[in-house]
C-alpha cells in the first residue's frame, strides 16, 4: 500500500524526469521518501533526491572529494555532468550553478564550514 506522499513523489518523478531508467528511479523515489525529506513538499524532495543521486551515482563528485577538493568546488565541477544526465532522462529542468559557483569562488556557509 502506498501513501499519498509516495504517490505524489511517483507523479512528480514521471513529470520531472520521464525517461529515468527504472533502477535509478527506484533509488531516487526511496531517497525522496526518506524521513529526512518528510517536511519538504514532494516535488522539492524529489528534485533534491534526484540531484544528490545523480551527483553521487553518475559523476566524479565522490572522486573529487577523495582527491581533496572541497564540497563546493566538487559540486561546481560536476554541474555539467548532472545536466547531461538530466537531459538524457528528459528532465523538465536543469541544475543551475549557484551565483558564487559561476565565479569559481565560494563563500562560507552559516555554519562556518
Amino acid at each position: 500500500m502506498t501513501t499519498k506522499r509516495q504517490q505524489a513523489i511517483a507523479k512528480y518523478l514521471t513529470l520531472t524526469i520521464p525517461r529515468v531508467p527504472f533502477f535509478d528511479a527506484e533509488a531516487i523515489r526511496e531517497a525522496a521518501g526518506a524521513r529526512r525529506m518528510k517536511d519538504l513538499p514532494p516535488a522539492t524532495a524529489l528534485w533534491l533526491a534526484t540531484i544528490a543521486y545523480i551527483r553521487h551515482a553518475h559523476t566524479d563528485y565522490d572522486t573529487l572529494l577523495d582527491e581533496g577538493y572541497g564540497r563546493d568546488a566538487a559540486r561546481f565541477f560536476v554541474v555539467d555532468a548532472i545536466n547531461e544526465t538530466l537531459d538524457r532522462w528528459g528532465a523538465t529542468r536543469r541544475l543551475e550553478p549557484e551565483p558564487d559557483e559561476e565565479s569559481g569562488e565560494s563563500e562560507p556557509d552559516a555554519s562556518g564550514d
